[in-house]
Protein backbone atom coordinates (compact mmCIF):
# COMPACT_ATOMS: atom_id res chain seq x y z
CA UNK A 1 0.00 0.00 0.00
CA UNK A 2 1.50 3.57 -0.82
CA UNK A 3 1.69 6.47 1.36
CA UNK A 4 -1.26 8.05 2.08
CA UNK A 5 -0.03 11.59 1.01
CA UNK A 6 2.42 10.33 -1.85
CA UNK A 7 3.33 7.70 -4.28
CA UNK A 8 6.70 6.07 -3.21
CA UNK A 9 9.38 7.95 -5.06
CA UNK A 10 12.77 5.98 -6.18
CA UNK A 11 14.74 8.56 -6.76
CA UNK A 12 18.12 9.24 -5.20
CA UNK A 13 20.68 6.86 -3.43
CA UNK A 14 24.60 7.37 -3.68
CA UNK A 15 26.19 5.95 -6.78
CA UNK A 16 28.46 3.87 -4.82
CA UNK A 17 25.70 2.29 -2.82
CA UNK A 18 23.87 1.52 -6.30
CA UNK A 19 26.78 -0.34 -7.60
CA UNK A 20 26.91 -2.23 -4.64
CA UNK A 21 23.30 -3.87 -4.73
CA UNK A 22 23.48 -3.82 -8.39
CA UNK A 23 25.79 -6.86 -7.92
CA UNK A 24 23.42 -8.31 -5.36
CA UNK A 25 22.09 -11.66 -6.68
CA UNK A 26 18.57 -11.88 -5.82
CA UNK A 27 16.68 -14.92 -6.38
CA UNK A 28 13.50 -14.47 -8.76
CA UNK A 29 10.27 -13.91 -7.58
CA UNK A 30 8.30 -14.82 -10.67
CA UNK A 31 8.01 -18.67 -10.32
CA UNK A 32 9.63 -20.45 -7.34
CA UNK A 33 10.67 -17.55 -5.75
CA UNK A 34 9.11 -18.48 -2.76
CA UNK A 35 11.11 -20.89 -0.07
CA UNK A 36 8.72 -24.01 -1.37
CA UNK A 37 8.29 -22.24 -4.68
CA UNK A 38 5.82 -19.33 -5.60
CA UNK A 39 2.44 -20.13 -6.89
CA UNK A 40 -1.29 -18.95 -8.02
CA UNK A 41 -4.51 -20.02 -6.24
CA UNK A 42 -7.39 -20.97 -8.93
CA UNK A 43 -8.40 -17.51 -9.12
CA UNK A 44 -5.50 -16.19 -9.74
CA UNK A 45 -4.40 -14.75 -6.52
CA UNK A 46 -0.87 -15.89 -4.94
CA UNK A 47 -0.92 -18.86 -3.23
CA UNK A 48 0.63 -19.48 0.12
CA UNK A 49 3.61 -21.06 -1.57
CA UNK A 50 4.22 -17.26 -3.10
CA UNK A 51 7.05 -14.92 -1.02
CA UNK A 52 4.78 -12.96 1.90
CA UNK A 53 5.27 -9.58 -0.14
CA UNK A 54 2.97 -11.31 -3.18
CA UNK A 55 0.57 -12.46 -0.60
CA UNK A 56 0.42 -9.59 1.56
CA UNK A 57 -0.14 -7.03 -1.35
CA UNK A 58 -3.07 -9.20 -2.70
CA UNK A 59 -4.30 -8.02 1.23
CA UNK A 60 -3.46 -4.62 0.63
CA UNK A 61 -0.61 -4.33 3.62
CA UNK A 62 2.98 -4.29 3.45
CA UNK A 63 5.43 -7.32 5.00
CA UNK A 64 8.92 -5.40 6.11
CA UNK A 65 11.79 -6.67 7.79
CA UNK A 66 14.41 -4.68 9.54
CA UNK A 67 17.75 -5.03 7.78
CA UNK A 68 21.02 -3.90 8.75
CA UNK A 69 23.49 -2.57 6.25
CA UNK A 70 26.02 -5.67 6.32
CA UNK A 71 23.65 -8.19 5.36
CA UNK A 72 22.96 -6.50 1.93
CA UNK A 73 24.91 -9.61 -0.06
CA UNK A 74 24.78 -13.04 -0.05
CA UNK A 75 22.03 -15.29 1.28
CA UNK A 76 20.43 -12.56 3.56
CA UNK A 77 19.80 -10.41 0.77
CA UNK A 78 18.64 -12.75 -1.28
CA UNK A 79 16.16 -14.01 1.28
CA UNK A 80 15.18 -10.08 2.19
CA UNK A 81 14.40 -9.15 -1.37
CA UNK A 82 12.69 -12.11 -2.26
CA UNK A 83 10.07 -12.16 0.99
CA UNK A 84 9.61 -8.39 2.02
CA UNK A 85 8.56 -4.83 0.41
CA UNK A 86 9.48 -2.99 2.87
CA UNK A 87 12.69 -2.34 4.97
CA UNK A 88 13.54 -0.62 8.67
CA UNK A 89 16.75 0.24 8.71
CA UNK A 90 17.81 -1.74 12.24
CA UNK A 91 20.39 0.81 13.75
CA UNK A 92 21.99 2.76 10.31
CA UNK A 93 19.38 6.07 11.05
CA UNK A 94 20.05 6.40 14.87
CA UNK A 95 21.66 9.47 15.89
CA UNK A 96 24.60 8.02 17.71
CA UNK A 97 25.57 6.63 13.74
CA UNK A 98 24.65 9.75 11.68
CA UNK A 99 25.80 12.43 13.26
CA UNK A 100 28.52 11.12 15.75
CA UNK A 101 30.10 14.45 15.88
CA UNK A 102 28.23 17.32 16.21
CA UNK A 103 27.21 18.70 12.47
CA UNK A 104 29.12 16.14 11.30
CA UNK A 105 26.77 13.48 9.59
CA UNK A 106 27.89 9.95 8.25
CA UNK A 107 25.39 8.62 5.98
CA UNK A 108 26.86 6.22 3.87
CA UNK A 109 25.60 2.66 5.89
CA UNK A 110 21.84 4.38 5.68
CA UNK A 111 22.20 5.50 2.12
CA UNK A 112 23.31 1.57 1.08
CA UNK A 113 20.33 0.27 2.69
CA UNK A 114 17.99 2.75 1.27
CA UNK A 115 19.38 2.19 -2.06
CA UNK A 116 18.97 -1.80 -1.46
CA UNK A 117 15.58 -1.01 -0.75
CA UNK A 118 15.06 0.99 -3.74
CA UNK A 119 16.87 -1.57 -6.40
CA UNK A 120 14.12 -4.09 -4.84
CA UNK A 121 10.95 -2.15 -4.93
CA UNK A 122 11.28 -1.62 -1.19
CA UNK A 123 9.36 0.71 0.74
CA UNK A 124 11.62 2.24 3.62
CA UNK A 125 10.66 3.10 7.37
CA UNK A 126 12.82 5.70 8.86
CA UNK A 127 13.72 3.98 12.51
CA UNK A 128 14.51 6.74 14.25
CA UNK A 129 14.82 10.54 14.86
CA UNK A 130 14.05 11.11 18.39
CA UNK A 131 14.44 8.65 21.29
CA UNK A 132 16.47 8.12 24.91
CA UNK A 133 18.61 5.61 23.50
CA UNK A 134 21.98 4.95 20.88
CA UNK A 135 22.54 9.22 21.41
CA UNK A 136 26.20 10.31 20.62
CA UNK A 137 28.34 11.09 23.18
CA UNK A 138 28.52 14.61 22.81
CA UNK A 139 24.72 14.75 23.07
CA UNK A 140 24.11 13.55 26.61
CA UNK A 141 26.91 14.73 28.09
CA UNK A 142 26.96 18.20 26.86
CA UNK A 143 26.29 21.11 28.99
CA UNK A 144 23.24 22.54 26.83
CA UNK A 145 20.32 25.15 28.02
CA UNK A 146 17.11 24.09 26.88
CA UNK A 147 16.84 26.41 24.20
CA UNK A 148 20.49 24.97 22.75
CA UNK A 149 19.16 21.30 23.39
CA UNK A 150 15.46 22.28 21.13
CA UNK A 151 17.50 23.68 18.70
CA UNK A 152 19.94 20.93 17.95
CA UNK A 153 17.05 18.55 17.83
CA UNK A 154 15.35 20.64 15.45
CA UNK A 155 18.25 20.71 13.19
CA UNK A 156 19.12 17.39 13.54
CA UNK A 157 15.45 16.26 12.44
CA UNK A 158 15.46 18.65 9.59
CA UNK A 159 18.86 17.57 8.45
CA UNK A 160 17.83 13.89 8.76
CA UNK A 161 14.20 13.93 6.99
CA UNK A 162 15.52 16.44 4.56
CA UNK A 163 18.49 14.51 3.45
CA UNK A 164 16.16 10.91 2.55
CA UNK A 165 13.32 12.76 1.35
CA UNK A 166 11.66 11.54 -0.84
CA UNK A 167 13.28 8.05 -0.58
CA UNK A 168 12.01 7.45 3.00
CA UNK A 169 8.09 6.97 2.98
CA UNK A 170 7.21 6.78 6.90
CA UNK A 171 9.16 7.92 10.03
CA UNK A 172 9.22 7.27 13.80
CA UNK A 173 9.82 10.28 14.48
CA UNK A 174 9.40 9.98 18.47
CA UNK A 175 10.50 6.60 20.06
CA UNK A 176 9.53 4.71 23.13
CA UNK A 177 8.53 8.21 24.81
CA UNK A 178 6.91 6.41 27.60
CA UNK A 179 8.19 4.19 30.67
CA UNK A 180 6.59 0.77 31.84
CA UNK A 181 4.22 2.79 34.15
CA UNK A 182 2.60 5.18 31.66
CA UNK A 183 4.75 8.06 32.60
CA UNK A 184 6.91 9.87 30.18
CA UNK A 185 10.25 8.02 30.50
CA UNK A 186 13.01 10.62 32.02
CA UNK A 187 15.74 10.46 29.05
CA UNK A 188 17.35 13.39 28.05
CA UNK A 189 14.18 15.17 25.73
CA UNK A 190 11.53 14.96 28.81
CA UNK A 191 13.84 15.34 31.60
CA UNK A 192 15.25 19.14 30.11
CA UNK A 193 12.39 19.92 27.55
CA UNK A 194 9.09 18.16 29.28
CA UNK A 195 6.36 17.24 27.09
CA UNK A 196 6.50 19.79 23.90
CA UNK A 197 9.70 18.04 22.70
CA UNK A 198 7.35 15.14 21.05
CA UNK A 199 4.97 18.18 18.86
CA UNK A 200 8.20 19.83 18.00
CA UNK A 201 10.10 16.93 16.34
CA UNK A 202 6.68 16.31 14.26
CA UNK A 203 6.23 19.59 13.48
CA UNK A 204 9.89 19.99 12.13
CA UNK A 205 9.78 16.61 10.37
CA UNK A 206 6.61 17.14 8.59
CA UNK A 207 8.07 20.65 7.55
CA UNK A 208 11.31 19.04 5.82
CA UNK A 209 9.12 16.73 4.31
CA UNK A 210 5.54 17.21 3.87
CA UNK A 211 4.87 13.46 2.02
CA UNK A 212 6.13 11.51 4.24
CA UNK A 213 3.89 10.09 6.95
CA UNK A 214 4.72 10.65 10.61
CA UNK A 215 4.72 8.11 13.72
CA UNK A 216 4.67 7.53 17.30
CA UNK A 217 6.80 4.04 17.93
CA UNK A 218 6.77 2.02 21.23
CA UNK A 219 6.78 -1.57 22.76
CA UNK A 220 4.34 -2.94 25.44
CA UNK A 221 1.17 -0.83 24.39
CA UNK A 222 -0.02 -3.92 22.20
CA UNK A 223 -3.01 -4.78 25.08
CA UNK A 224 -4.97 -2.78 27.84
CA UNK A 225 -2.50 -1.27 30.53
CA UNK A 226 -0.74 2.19 31.80
CA UNK A 227 1.46 2.12 28.73
CA UNK A 228 -0.97 1.77 26.10
CA UNK A 229 -3.29 4.53 27.81
CA UNK A 230 -0.47 7.21 28.33
CA UNK A 231 0.20 6.48 24.07
CA UNK A 232 -3.25 6.51 23.16
CA UNK A 233 -3.84 9.68 25.19
CA UNK A 234 -0.68 11.28 23.86
CA UNK A 235 -2.15 10.45 20.53
CA UNK A 236 -5.11 11.53 20.89
CA UNK A 237 -4.20 15.23 22.10
CA UNK A 238 -1.31 15.02 19.23
CA UNK A 239 -4.93 15.00 17.07
CA UNK A 240 -6.65 17.17 18.72
CA UNK A 241 -3.25 20.10 18.88
CA UNK A 242 -3.25 19.65 14.86
CA UNK A 243 0.32 18.41 15.54
CA UNK A 244 0.75 16.08 11.74
CA UNK A 245 0.89 12.75 13.18
CA UNK A 246 0.28 10.08 10.86
CA UNK A 247 0.30 6.67 12.71
CA UNK A 248 1.25 4.66 16.12
CA UNK A 249 3.76 1.66 15.86
CA UNK A 250 3.34 -1.21 18.02
CA UNK A 251 7.07 -2.82 18.17
CA UNK A 252 5.47 -5.96 19.18
CA UNK A 253 8.59 -7.81 20.82
CA UNK A 254 6.92 -10.50 22.61
CA UNK A 255 7.70 -13.80 24.68
CA UNK A 256 6.12 -16.92 23.59
CA UNK A 257 2.68 -17.43 24.08
CA UNK A 258 2.42 -13.76 25.40
CA UNK A 259 0.30 -12.18 22.40
CA UNK A 260 -2.22 -10.05 24.16
CA UNK A 261 -5.80 -11.15 23.33
CA UNK A 262 -7.07 -7.93 23.00
CA UNK A 263 -4.48 -6.38 20.11
CA UNK A 264 -6.50 -6.10 17.47
CA UNK A 265 -9.31 -4.47 19.60
CA UNK A 266 -6.24 -2.34 20.87
CA UNK A 267 -4.93 -1.41 17.42
CA UNK A 268 -8.59 -0.38 16.26
CA UNK A 269 -9.11 2.04 19.39
CA UNK A 270 -5.75 4.03 18.09
CA UNK A 271 -7.38 3.17 14.49
CA UNK A 272 -10.54 5.21 15.66
CA UNK A 273 -8.45 7.87 16.41
CA UNK A 274 -7.98 8.40 12.36
CA UNK A 275 -4.67 7.48 12.47
CA UNK A 276 -2.90 4.37 10.66
CA UNK A 277 -1.72 1.52 12.77
CA UNK A 278 1.42 -0.99 11.92
CA UNK A 279 3.33 -3.46 13.59
CA UNK A 280 6.76 -2.11 13.37
CA UNK A 281 9.46 -4.49 15.02
CA UNK A 282 7.67 -8.15 15.58
CA UNK A 283 9.60 -11.22 17.22
CA UNK A 284 8.49 -13.76 19.77
CA UNK A 285 10.95 -15.60 21.71
CA UNK A 286 11.37 -18.35 23.53
CA UNK A 287 14.44 -20.43 25.74
CA UNK A 288 16.69 -21.80 23.72
CA UNK A 289 17.16 -24.33 22.06
CA UNK A 290 13.39 -24.37 20.82
CA UNK A 291 11.72 -27.85 20.58
CA UNK A 292 8.92 -28.78 18.49
CA UNK A 293 6.00 -27.79 21.01
CA UNK A 294 7.33 -23.89 21.48
CA UNK A 295 8.14 -23.65 17.75
CA UNK A 296 4.08 -24.53 17.14
CA UNK A 297 3.22 -21.92 19.67
CA UNK A 298 5.68 -19.13 18.34
CA UNK A 299 3.63 -19.86 14.84
CA UNK A 300 0.04 -19.34 16.91
CA UNK A 301 1.69 -16.36 17.70
CA UNK A 302 2.86 -15.20 14.73
CA UNK A 303 -0.58 -16.43 12.94
CA UNK A 304 -2.47 -14.19 15.09
CA UNK A 305 -0.55 -11.07 14.93
CA UNK A 306 -1.24 -11.13 11.14
CA UNK A 307 -4.49 -11.84 11.84
CA UNK A 308 -4.65 -8.78 13.99
CA UNK A 309 -3.65 -6.80 11.36
CA UNK A 310 -5.78 -7.99 8.66
CA UNK A 311 -9.02 -7.67 10.91
CA UNK A 312 -8.17 -3.60 11.20
CA UNK A 313 -8.95 -1.53 7.91
CA UNK A 314 -6.09 1.13 8.94
CA UNK A 315 -3.39 -1.43 10.09
CA UNK A 316 -0.87 -0.40 6.86
CA UNK A 317 1.58 -3.92 7.76
CA UNK A 318 3.52 -5.82 9.57
CA UNK A 319 7.38 -5.64 9.94
CA UNK A 320 9.80 -8.02 11.67
CA UNK A 321 12.56 -7.39 13.24
CA UNK A 322 15.16 -9.24 11.36
CA UNK A 323 13.85 -12.23 9.90
CA UNK A 324 16.80 -14.60 10.37
CA UNK A 325 18.01 -16.21 13.82
CA UNK A 326 21.40 -15.51 12.39
CA UNK A 327 20.88 -12.17 13.06
CA UNK A 328 18.73 -11.27 15.54
CA UNK A 329 18.77 -8.80 18.44
CA UNK A 330 16.93 -11.10 20.71
CA UNK A 331 20.00 -13.34 21.93
CA UNK A 332 22.38 -10.54 23.12
CA UNK A 333 19.37 -8.68 24.67
CA UNK A 334 17.87 -11.42 26.71
CA UNK A 335 20.10 -14.59 27.09
CA UNK A 336 19.13 -18.04 27.21
CA UNK A 337 16.29 -16.89 24.95
CA UNK A 338 16.32 -16.55 21.02
CA UNK A 339 14.76 -18.30 18.22
CA UNK A 340 12.40 -15.21 17.73
CA UNK A 341 12.08 -14.80 13.92
CA UNK A 342 11.02 -16.49 10.77
CA UNK A 343 13.86 -18.35 9.39
CA UNK A 344 16.19 -20.65 11.29
CA UNK A 345 19.59 -19.91 11.41
CA UNK A 346 20.34 -21.20 8.33
CA UNK A 347 17.48 -18.95 6.69
CA UNK A 348 15.43 -22.15 6.43
CA UNK A 349 11.47 -20.97 6.78
CA UNK A 350 10.07 -22.27 10.58
CA UNK A 351 6.52 -22.88 11.56
CA UNK A 352 6.07 -19.25 12.38
CA UNK A 353 6.80 -18.66 8.55
CA UNK A 354 4.73 -20.64 7.27
CA UNK A 355 2.20 -19.26 9.76
CA UNK A 356 2.17 -15.87 8.27
CA UNK A 357 1.80 -17.17 4.45
CA UNK A 358 -1.15 -18.95 5.44
CA UNK A 359 -2.77 -16.03 7.36
CA UNK A 360 -2.17 -13.36 4.54
CA UNK A 361 -3.29 -16.15 2.04
CA UNK A 362 -6.33 -16.93 3.91
CA UNK A 363 -9.51 -14.97 2.91
CA UNK A 364 -12.26 -14.99 5.78
CA UNK A 365 -15.48 -12.84 6.22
Amino acid sequence: MLSRRALAVVAGGSAAALLAVAAVLVAGRSSGGGPQGAGQDGAGQPSATAPLRDLAAARGIRIGTALAADHLTGTPAAVAAREFDAVTPENEMKWERVEPERGHYDWAAADAVVAFAQAHGMQVRGHNLVWHSQLPQWLTTGDFTAGELRALMLRHVTDEVTHFKGRVTAWDVVNEPFADDGTYRAGLWYRQLGVSYIADAFTAAHAADPAAELWLNDYTIEGPGPKSEAMYALAKSLKQQGVPIDGVGFQAHFALGRVPAGFRATMQRFADLGLDVAVTELDVRMPTPPDAGSLRQQADDYDAVLRACLGVTRCRGVTVWGFSDATSWVPGAFPGQGAATPFDADYRPKPAYRAMAAALATRTG
